[in-house]
Parts: C-alpha cells; structure tokens; sequence
C-alpha cells in the first residue's frame, strides 16, 4: 500500500474537495482519498493496479492538476 500527498491549488470549497475524493475513489486500488480546503492538500492512499501517474493522470483531466509530491 502507498500513500501520496498532493498540493492542488485549485481546491478553494466543498464541492472541490467532494469532486476529487469521488472522482479519485473510483480508481481502481485506490483506497482511501482526503482532501482539505484549508490546506490545499490531497492525501491518496492506494495499491495496483492505481498508480501515481494514473492518480495525476485523472486530478488533471477533472480540472486540479497536482503542483507537487509533499513528504510530510
């Protein structure tokens, strides 16, 4: 299991946060999905056959592109 922390600029209200955790939660291995308005940050936590390239393959493609990998 991996899990990714994405900055996603774009996020700015609930309806952002509500989009990305229900568009991502329909990829296949992805396991869990949180997004925060505060912070701007997406957490992914996944297994194949997901993988980061299809994670950010898809955030751009439904308009919140990820700016950046954060290691926390």
């Amino acid at each position: 299991m991996t899990t990714v922390t994405y900055s996603i600029p774009a996020i700015s209200c609930g309806h952002c946060t509500h989009t990305i955790e229900t568009e991502l939660s329909d990829l296949q291995g992805v396991q869990s999905v949180k997004a925060a308005i505060d912070t701007k940050i997406v957490q992914i936590t996944f297994d194949a056959p997901a993988s980061e390239d299809a994670i950010k393959a898809l955030l751009a493609e439904i308009d919140y592109p990820a700016e950046g990998l954060l290691t926390l």
